[in-house]
Protein backbone atom coordinates (compact mmCIF):
# COMPACT_ATOMS: atom_id res chain seq x y z
CA UNK A 1 0.00 0.00 0.00
CA UNK A 2 1.54 3.47 -0.80
CA UNK A 3 1.60 5.81 2.40
CA UNK A 4 2.29 8.96 0.69
CA UNK A 5 -0.09 12.09 1.64
CA UNK A 6 -1.70 12.76 -1.34
CA UNK A 7 -2.17 16.73 -2.61
CA UNK A 8 -5.56 17.44 -2.41
CA UNK A 9 -6.19 20.90 -4.12
CA UNK A 10 -9.80 21.73 -3.11
CA UNK A 11 -8.73 25.23 -3.92
CA UNK A 12 -11.77 25.06 -6.54
CA UNK A 13 -14.49 25.11 -3.65
CA UNK A 14 -13.98 28.71 -4.35
CA UNK A 15 -14.99 28.54 -8.23
CA UNK A 16 -18.16 26.62 -6.69
CA UNK A 17 -18.75 29.26 -4.49
CA UNK A 18 -18.60 31.98 -7.10
CA UNK A 19 -21.05 29.69 -9.29
CA UNK A 20 -23.03 28.28 -6.39
CA UNK A 21 -26.79 29.94 -8.05
CA UNK A 22 -25.74 28.20 -11.28
CA UNK A 23 -24.67 25.02 -10.05
CA UNK A 24 -27.33 24.72 -7.28
CA UNK A 25 -30.22 25.70 -9.40
CA UNK A 26 -29.55 22.66 -11.53
CA UNK A 27 -29.47 19.82 -8.76
CA UNK A 28 -32.41 21.80 -6.57
CA UNK A 29 -34.49 18.71 -7.45
CA UNK A 30 -32.12 15.88 -6.42
CA UNK A 31 -30.81 17.59 -3.40
CA UNK A 32 -33.77 19.14 -1.44
CA UNK A 33 -32.17 19.05 1.76
CA UNK A 34 -34.45 19.60 4.52
CA UNK A 35 -37.34 21.18 1.49
CA UNK A 36 -40.31 19.13 1.77
CA UNK A 37 -43.09 18.37 -0.48
CA UNK A 38 -46.60 17.21 -0.79
CA UNK A 39 -46.92 13.74 -2.88
CA UNK A 40 -50.19 11.12 -3.12
CA UNK A 41 -49.93 7.28 -2.01
CA UNK A 42 -45.70 7.54 -0.24
CA UNK A 43 -43.88 9.90 1.84
CA UNK A 44 -43.36 10.10 5.80
CA UNK A 45 -46.90 11.51 8.10
CA UNK A 46 -50.46 11.71 6.01
CA UNK A 47 -51.43 15.50 6.10
CA UNK A 48 -54.60 14.92 4.82
CA UNK A 49 -57.01 13.17 1.60
CA UNK A 50 -58.51 14.39 -1.82
CA UNK A 51 -61.36 13.13 -3.90
CA UNK A 52 -59.65 10.02 -6.39
CA UNK A 53 -59.11 11.05 -9.77
CA UNK A 54 -58.72 8.84 -12.95
CA UNK A 55 -55.13 7.78 -12.88
CA UNK A 56 -54.11 8.07 -9.51
CA UNK A 57 -52.97 4.82 -8.09
CA UNK A 58 -55.10 2.25 -6.87
CA UNK A 59 -52.45 1.63 -3.50
CA UNK A 60 -53.33 5.13 -2.50
CA UNK A 61 -56.89 4.76 -2.03
CA UNK A 62 -58.16 4.76 1.68
CA UNK A 63 -60.52 1.73 1.59
CA UNK A 64 -61.36 1.95 5.23
CA UNK A 65 -62.80 5.84 3.98
CA UNK A 66 -64.69 4.31 1.08
CA UNK A 67 -65.97 1.67 3.36
CA UNK A 68 -67.21 4.75 5.59
CA UNK A 69 -68.25 6.66 2.57
CA UNK A 70 -68.58 4.86 -0.18
CA UNK A 71 -66.90 7.09 -2.00
CA UNK A 72 -63.17 6.78 -3.04
CA UNK A 73 -60.23 9.45 -1.26
CA UNK A 74 -56.54 9.11 -1.57
CA UNK A 75 -53.91 9.86 1.06
CA UNK A 76 -51.94 12.62 0.97
CA UNK A 77 -48.48 12.59 2.84
CA UNK A 78 -45.70 15.31 3.37
CA UNK A 79 -42.35 13.40 1.83
CA UNK A 80 -38.88 14.35 3.04
CA UNK A 81 -37.26 15.12 0.07
CA UNK A 82 -33.51 14.84 1.31
CA UNK A 83 -31.19 12.28 -1.01
CA UNK A 84 -28.45 10.01 0.80
CA UNK A 85 -25.23 10.67 -1.60
CA UNK A 86 -22.90 7.40 -1.69
CA UNK A 87 -19.33 8.30 -3.20
CA UNK A 88 -17.07 5.35 -3.91
CA UNK A 89 -13.59 6.13 -4.79
CA UNK A 90 -11.25 3.68 -6.24
CA UNK A 91 -8.10 3.28 -4.60
CA UNK A 92 -6.48 0.34 -6.23
CA UNK A 93 -2.64 0.86 -7.36
CA UNK A 94 -3.74 1.77 -10.87
CA UNK A 95 -5.30 4.94 -9.37
CA UNK A 96 -1.55 5.80 -7.99
CA UNK A 97 -0.55 6.91 -11.51
CA UNK A 98 0.47 10.26 -12.73
CA UNK A 99 2.10 11.62 -15.82
CA UNK A 100 4.27 14.66 -16.31
CA UNK A 101 2.87 18.07 -14.40
CA UNK A 102 -0.89 16.22 -13.75
CA UNK A 103 -2.02 14.88 -10.06
CA UNK A 104 -2.23 11.09 -9.85
CA UNK A 105 -5.76 9.54 -10.49
CA UNK A 106 -6.31 9.04 -7.61
CA UNK A 107 -5.60 12.91 -6.39
CA UNK A 108 -7.95 14.25 -9.27
CA UNK A 109 -10.93 11.24 -8.84
CA UNK A 110 -10.70 12.32 -5.02
CA UNK A 111 -11.08 16.02 -6.16
CA UNK A 112 -14.17 15.35 -7.80
CA UNK A 113 -15.32 13.27 -4.86
CA UNK A 114 -15.04 16.21 -2.53
CA UNK A 115 -16.73 18.46 -4.87
CA UNK A 116 -19.87 15.88 -4.86
CA UNK A 117 -19.39 16.02 -0.67
CA UNK A 118 -19.10 20.02 -0.48
CA UNK A 119 -22.28 20.38 -3.04
CA UNK A 120 -24.35 17.90 -1.11
CA UNK A 121 -23.40 19.39 2.26
CA UNK A 122 -24.06 22.86 1.80
CA UNK A 123 -27.58 21.83 1.44
CA UNK A 124 -27.50 19.97 4.38
CA UNK A 125 -28.07 16.03 2.93
CA UNK A 126 -25.94 12.98 4.16
CA UNK A 127 -22.94 11.75 1.97
CA UNK A 128 -20.42 9.30 3.08
CA UNK A 129 -16.94 8.82 0.64
CA UNK A 130 -15.87 4.88 0.48
CA UNK A 131 -12.53 3.63 -0.77
CA UNK A 132 -12.40 0.31 -2.57
CA UNK A 133 -9.96 -1.88 -3.97
CA UNK A 134 -9.51 -5.57 -3.16
CA UNK A 135 -11.82 -4.73 -0.42
CA UNK A 136 -13.99 -1.79 0.37
CA UNK A 137 -13.79 0.86 3.61
CA UNK A 138 -17.40 1.67 4.24
CA UNK A 139 -18.47 4.91 5.65
CA UNK A 140 -21.52 6.04 7.35
CA UNK A 141 -23.25 8.89 5.77
CA UNK A 142 -23.42 11.80 7.91
CA UNK A 143 -23.51 15.66 7.49
CA UNK A 144 -22.18 18.67 8.59
CA UNK A 145 -18.99 20.77 7.84
CA UNK A 146 -16.69 18.89 10.54
CA UNK A 147 -17.60 16.00 8.83
CA UNK A 148 -16.93 16.93 5.16
CA UNK A 149 -12.93 18.22 6.31
CA UNK A 150 -12.72 14.95 8.59
CA UNK A 151 -13.31 13.61 5.28
CA UNK A 152 -10.73 14.99 3.44
CA UNK A 153 -8.23 14.83 5.69
CA UNK A 154 -8.90 11.55 5.80
CA UNK A 155 -8.55 10.94 1.87
CA UNK A 156 -5.07 13.03 2.27
CA UNK A 157 -3.53 10.09 3.70
CA UNK A 158 -5.82 7.32 2.41
CA UNK A 159 -3.73 4.28 1.54
CA UNK A 160 -4.15 2.94 -1.97
CA UNK A 161 -2.44 -0.20 -3.55
CA UNK A 162 -3.86 -3.44 -4.68
CA UNK A 163 -6.11 -4.87 -7.32
CA UNK A 164 -9.53 -3.82 -7.83
CA UNK A 165 -12.41 -5.85 -6.93
CA UNK A 166 -15.30 -3.40 -7.79
CA UNK A 167 -17.76 -6.55 -8.21
CA UNK A 168 -17.27 -7.64 -4.39
CA UNK A 169 -16.86 -4.67 -3.12
CA UNK A 170 -20.46 -3.25 -5.01
CA UNK A 171 -21.85 -6.39 -3.24
CA UNK A 172 -21.13 -5.42 0.20
CA UNK A 173 -21.83 -1.64 -0.31
CA UNK A 174 -24.88 -2.36 -2.04
CA UNK A 175 -26.20 -3.93 1.44
CA UNK A 176 -25.41 -0.63 3.40
CA UNK A 177 -27.47 1.03 1.38
CA UNK A 178 -31.19 1.28 3.24
CA UNK A 179 -33.33 3.61 0.77
CA UNK A 180 -33.18 5.36 -3.15
CA UNK A 181 -30.01 7.53 -2.92
CA UNK A 182 -27.21 9.13 -5.60
CA UNK A 183 -24.74 7.20 -6.09
CA UNK A 184 -21.26 7.76 -7.53
CA UNK A 185 -18.53 5.57 -8.52
CA UNK A 186 -15.46 7.34 -9.30
CA UNK A 187 -12.91 4.98 -11.26
CA UNK A 188 -10.59 4.50 -13.92
CA UNK A 189 -12.87 0.87 -14.96
CA UNK A 190 -9.97 -0.30 -15.85
CA UNK A 191 -10.94 -3.68 -15.09
CA UNK A 192 -13.29 -6.70 -16.77
CA UNK A 193 -16.17 -4.87 -18.70
CA UNK A 194 -18.45 -8.29 -16.95
CA UNK A 195 -17.81 -7.23 -13.53
CA UNK A 196 -18.35 -3.61 -14.12
CA UNK A 197 -21.56 -4.24 -15.56
CA UNK A 198 -22.79 -6.26 -12.62
CA UNK A 199 -21.78 -3.27 -10.40
CA UNK A 200 -23.99 -0.80 -12.31
CA UNK A 201 -27.03 -3.13 -12.66
CA UNK A 202 -26.71 -3.92 -8.60
CA UNK A 203 -27.05 -0.36 -8.29
CA UNK A 204 -29.83 0.46 -11.19
CA UNK A 205 -32.42 1.31 -8.41
CA UNK A 206 -30.35 4.17 -7.51
CA UNK A 207 -29.65 7.57 -9.21
CA UNK A 208 -26.56 6.14 -10.89
CA UNK A 209 -23.35 8.14 -12.36
CA UNK A 210 -20.04 7.07 -13.04
CA UNK A 211 -16.94 9.02 -13.76
CA UNK A 212 -13.56 7.74 -15.56
CA UNK A 213 -10.55 8.94 -14.43
CA UNK A 214 -7.93 8.45 -16.77
CA UNK A 215 -4.05 9.90 -16.96
CA UNK A 216 -3.67 11.39 -21.10
CA UNK A 217 -1.03 8.70 -21.91
CA UNK A 218 -3.53 6.11 -21.03
CA UNK A 219 -6.45 7.33 -23.20
CA UNK A 220 -4.30 8.41 -25.93
CA UNK A 221 -1.49 6.22 -25.36
CA UNK A 222 1.55 9.47 -26.36
CA UNK A 223 4.39 7.06 -25.61
CA UNK A 224 6.21 5.57 -28.83
CA UNK A 225 9.46 3.03 -29.99
CA UNK A 226 11.08 0.77 -27.17
CA UNK A 227 9.30 1.05 -24.17
CA UNK A 228 8.57 -0.76 -20.90
CA UNK A 229 4.74 -1.28 -19.77
CA UNK A 230 4.10 -2.06 -15.95
CA UNK A 231 1.25 -3.51 -14.67
CA UNK A 232 0.67 -1.03 -11.37
CA UNK A 233 -1.73 -3.57 -9.84
CA UNK A 234 0.29 -6.80 -10.40
CA UNK A 235 3.86 -5.69 -11.05
CA UNK A 236 4.23 -7.23 -14.37
CA UNK A 237 6.62 -5.69 -16.59
CA UNK A 238 6.63 -6.31 -20.41
CA UNK A 239 9.41 -4.89 -22.98
CA UNK A 240 7.67 -3.91 -26.27
CA UNK A 241 8.10 -1.59 -29.62
CA UNK A 242 5.21 1.05 -29.53
CA UNK A 243 4.12 1.17 -33.57
CA UNK A 244 1.33 3.51 -34.44
CA UNK A 245 -0.31 0.63 -35.70
CA UNK A 246 -0.25 -0.74 -31.87
CA UNK A 247 -1.21 2.68 -30.53
CA UNK A 248 -4.35 2.22 -33.16
CA UNK A 249 -4.90 -1.57 -31.61
CA UNK A 250 -5.17 0.17 -28.20
CA UNK A 251 -7.09 3.11 -28.43
CA UNK A 252 -9.71 0.93 -30.73
CA UNK A 253 -9.52 -1.52 -27.39
CA UNK A 254 -9.96 1.39 -25.27
CA UNK A 255 -12.74 2.67 -27.01
CA UNK A 256 -14.62 -0.18 -27.19
CA UNK A 257 -14.36 -1.05 -23.24
CA UNK A 258 -15.54 2.36 -23.03
CA UNK A 259 -18.30 2.22 -25.14
CA UNK A 260 -19.45 -1.30 -22.96
CA UNK A 261 -19.35 0.52 -19.84
CA UNK A 262 -21.58 3.62 -21.44
CA UNK A 263 -24.03 0.76 -23.15
CA UNK A 264 -24.19 -0.69 -19.70
CA UNK A 265 -25.10 2.51 -18.04
CA UNK A 266 -27.44 3.51 -20.59
CA UNK A 267 -29.38 0.10 -20.04
CA UNK A 268 -30.46 1.14 -16.31
CA UNK A 269 -30.79 4.94 -16.88
CA UNK A 270 -27.19 5.47 -15.30
CA UNK A 271 -25.13 8.11 -16.18
CA UNK A 272 -21.04 7.60 -17.93
CA UNK A 273 -18.26 10.24 -17.97
CA UNK A 274 -14.71 10.18 -18.54
CA UNK A 275 -12.22 12.79 -17.63
CA UNK A 276 -8.75 12.74 -18.33
CA UNK A 277 -5.88 14.25 -15.01
CA UNK A 278 -4.90 17.38 -17.59
CA UNK A 279 -8.87 18.73 -17.61
CA UNK A 280 -9.10 21.47 -14.59
CA UNK A 281 -11.05 19.30 -12.11
CA UNK A 282 -13.79 22.26 -11.78
CA UNK A 283 -13.95 21.70 -15.68
CA UNK A 284 -14.81 17.98 -15.20
CA UNK A 285 -16.90 18.89 -12.02
CA UNK A 286 -19.19 21.06 -13.42
CA UNK A 287 -19.44 19.19 -17.14
CA UNK A 288 -20.59 16.64 -14.88
CA UNK A 289 -23.57 18.60 -13.15
CA UNK A 290 -24.61 21.02 -16.17
CA UNK A 291 -25.47 17.27 -17.86
CA UNK A 292 -27.47 15.85 -15.53
CA UNK A 293 -31.08 15.89 -16.25
CA UNK A 294 -32.19 17.05 -13.18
Amino acid sequence: MSEKRHNIDVDFFRQLDRFTFMVRKRVSTAYAGSRRSIHNGKGLDTIGYREYNPGDELRSVDWKAYARSEKLYVRQFEEDKSLTTHILLDSSKSMDYTGADVPSKFEYATMLAAGFAYLVNKDNDKFAISTFAEEIDIKKPRRGRKYLLKTIENLETAKVGGKTAINECTIQYGKAIHSRSLVIIISDFLQDPKEIESAIFRFADHDLILIQVLDRTESSLVIHGHSRLIDLESGIKLDTYISEELKSEYKDKLTEHINHISDACSRVGAEFYTFTTDIPVFDAFFNTISRRRW
